[in-house]
């Protein structure tokens, strides 16, 4: 082997319990033993050595990666995801630079389980800028409490991250409509249930509960971005604010009405036409 990458390491994607606690067995490294295995590694290539570094910093992937599990994701993705960072950094290390591997690896841990989030968190595409990229990881701390944005502080976040006010106000709103998964995800633990769960039995067979539920599967598909993508602005924000967003916050016809201008019945209208389009769109998929 000539990589790093091909390291055997513990796994995150079994028992997440288990594997936090098989990581927190490796033993802290001293600066001068970190020191020696990054020598070890850079001038040798022993990959023995690159394997110590990184099992004696897994446990700040797990720290990082709990920092960002606010965005819905499977936290065993996000430390796997951070552990390929850690490896990039482990791998592109300088020991003679006189900074410890922890500083160093920060920004390679949290630039891979950023770029996880982006690519993951919505099947929408979020942030392909920057500037956006940096709205979207500052935003819910910028936030203050759960009430929406007001002109003023949408102005002032705008301008203090360099971007349009258009831009914050898009962002809140995919925040505000982020889907969460109706089935379980696979996971292992018996302690964590989907929203399906919490289905009262009477209203499992309502017609209408049956039709949106049907509808939300149908349109929470792979193609779903270039469905949406083939829509125009107004008719978008009408598909997600009333079928991409968690059931109880979905917008009702009359909540759309007022922020469009328009009627309820006008609102419904495009709701069938965008939905019509975006059959069409997933069955040519």
């Amino acid at each position: 082997m000539n990589t790093i990458m091909s390291l055997p390491m513990p796994s995150a994607v079994g028992s997440l319990e288990s594997y936090i606690q098989t990581v927190n067995r490796f033993p802290l490294l001293s600066e001068e033993q970190e020191f020696a295995l990054a020598t070890r590694f850079k001038t040798e290539n022993d990959l023995d050595a690159a394997r110590d570094l990184v099992l004696s910093h897994l446990r700040v992937v797990i720290s990082i990666a709990r920092g960002y599990a606010g965005y819905g994701l499977p936290q065993a993705d996000l430390i796997q995801e951070g552990n390929i960072g850690l490896m990039k950094a482990v791998k592109r290390y300088d020991p003679e630079r006189k900074v410890r591997l922890v500083s160093f690896a920060l920004h390679w841990i949290r630039a891979e389980i950023q770029e996880f989030v982006v690519r993951n968190w919505r099947l929408v595409k979020i942030a392909t800028t920057k500037a956006q990229r940096k709205l979207f990881f500052n935003l819910r701390s910028m936030k203050q409490g759960l009430e929406p944005l007001k002109p003023q502080q949408i102005s002032e976040i705008a301008q203090q991250l360099n971007v349009s006010e258009r831009d914050v106000v898009g962002m809140e709103s995919r925040f505000a409509g982020h889907e969460i998964a109706l089935e379980p995800s696979g996971s292992d633990d018996d302690e964590s249930y989907a929203p399906i769960h919490y289905l009262a039995d009477g209203e499992e067979y309502e017609p209408s509960r049956i039709l949106e539920t049907t509808e939300r599967e149908r349109l929470q598909t792979a193609g779903l971005a270039n469905a949406l993508s083939a829509l125009d602005e107004r008719s978008r924000r009408i598909v997600e604010a009333r079928w991409l967003c968690e059931e109880n916050n979905a917008a009702t016809l009359h909540e759309l009405a007022a922020e469009f201008n328009i009627s309820a019945e006008r609102i419904r209208q495009i709701e069938q036409k965008a939905l019509s389009k975006m059959h069409a769109t997933l069955a040519a998929v």
